[in-house]
């Protein structure tokens, strides 16, 4: 039963302006009650098409703070319109609203209190067009941090996440970087709390207009994410403090 819980979209916003559109019609608003939008100062017509299509939250970053900074407004919204389950949806299409159902699901029958979108479970990724370079990089860093964090995920590195209002009250996000690394950080303050991540099989889409990071920056996420890992071994072996884990 989800009809019990208020179920909000996040949506961090940049340039999404040829992609929007397409997205947001997908989404299944006989759940979803609302969605919110927090554009990243985009140099499209973003904000003009979220407005058009009648998106009722719509938040406008005078400065642009990073994909980590949009996400802490998404969320601190979300949390502030009172939302039960919130669900992050990238507005590049890259990740197919169809899922919402299955994700709110899980959460609104306590099954589990996070869930994430896999592109690696099944043979989505590379059917869906992802670069070799990224596919092979995301088993690997996968590979290590599951290791380090004492865990079994798929991949840390999607970008479609499901939390309930619980998890993110309890978390510290705002401590979290403003960047890229953010995800991971998140993760990691998740699996400090102790709670368990569901993965569900995602299909994704790679194409011209999908959001996706270059190689340079890729690989400055990657040293990112295997630093967050190795200090929440550190952390948890009593090693060194990590300061954003309570």
């Amino acid at each position: 039963m989800i009809k019990d819980k208020k179920v909000t979209i996040v949506m961090p916003a940049y340039n999404a302006e040829k992609t929007l559109k397409q997205t947001y019609q997908e989404i299944p608003f006989d759940i979803v009650d609302n969605v919110i939008l927090v554009d990243d100062k985009s140099s499209d017509e973003t904000v003009k098409v979220a407005e058009e299509l009648g998106i009722r939250h719509i938040i406008n970053h005078e400065e642009n703070k990073g994909y980590g900074g949009n996400q802490k407004t998404c969320y601190n919204k979300a949390l502030e319109i009172g939302s039960d389950i919130v669900i992050m949806l990238h507005p590049d299409y890259q990740y197919t609203p169809k899922l919402i159902h299955s994700m709110a699901y899980l959460i609104a029958n306590d099954v589990y209190q996070v869930v994430i979108g896999s592109r690696i479970l099944g043979k989505g990724a590379l059917k869906g067009g992802m670069p070799l370079y990224k596919y092979i990089s995301n088993r690997g860093l996968t590979f290590v941090q599951n290791i380090l964090m004492n865990n079994k995920l798929s991949e840390y590195h999607t970008g479609y996440r499901a939390f309930s209002a619980e998890v993110l009250n309890k978390i510290d996000y705002e401590k979290c970087s403003d960047n890229f690394v953010f995800d991971n950080q998140m993760i990691a303050q998740i699996c400090d709390k102790g709670y368990e991540i569901a993965e569900i099989t995602c299909p994704t889409k790679y194409f011209p207009e999908a959001s996706s990071i270059k190689l340079y920056n890729s690989m400055v996420y990657g040293f990112g994410v295997l630093g967050v890992a190795s200090r929440y071994f550190l952390h948890k072996c009593g090693i060194v403090k990590y300061g954003i884990l309570k």
